[in-house]
């Protein structure tokens, strides 16, 4: 007797579930749902990127050597407009790094020069993620105003980047 009673029961359960499945939603309620996130993502303000991190403490900023032919962090930000789509190298120190973000490693890197908004270059790489205190030297393209959403918008970005580690003491 359990048996009919309890076939019926799942017959109706799934006649339900795909019935449910080919329901057309009425327009203005389909536009009303893909307007919901949108008023509840979060956004920055218009015309302000998302804050560069302070360094770690324990960094130290003092007596980077600038990479053999290459740039500053300060002289990357003064000259980026005549830098965009080109390859730049600079050595810095690590002072923060995000793994595996959109499947890239994030790093943000600091030589000492610079002051706030000029001294800090964010770069992603596919490569190895450094340690934050390491000493790299980087070589990669410079991107200009790159908008990832949620905020996070770089005026300089050094994207797909080589990172070298250099020995301790360099």
């Amino acid at each position: 007797m359990l048996k009919p009673i309890t076939g019926t029961l799942l017959a109706l359960v799934v006649a339900a579930s795909v019935a449910g499945c080919a329901k057309k939603e009425e327009p203005a309620a389909a536009a009303a749902d893909a307007a919901a996130p949108a008023a509840t993502t979060p956004t920055m303000p218009p015309g302000e990127t998302h804050p560069a991190p302070a360094p770690a403490e324990d960094v130290d900023l003092t007596g980077i050597a600038k990479a053999e032919g290459g740039k500053t962090v300060a002289e990357v930000f003064a000259e980026k407009d005549q830098l965009a789509g080109k390859p730049v190298t600079f050595r810095g120190k690590v002072v923060k790094t995000n793994a595996g973000i959109m499947g890239k490693n994030w790093l943000h890197v600091r030589d000492g020069s610079g002051a706030d908004g000029t001294n800090d270059l964010t770069v992603t790489t596919a490569g190895a993620i450094p340690n934050v205190g390491d000493t790299v030297v980087v070589t990669g393209p410079v991107v200009l105003n790159k908008d990832f959403g949620m905020g996070y918008t770089y005026e300089v970005l050094i994207e797909d980047a080589q990172v070298t580690v250099e020995p301790s003491g360099t």
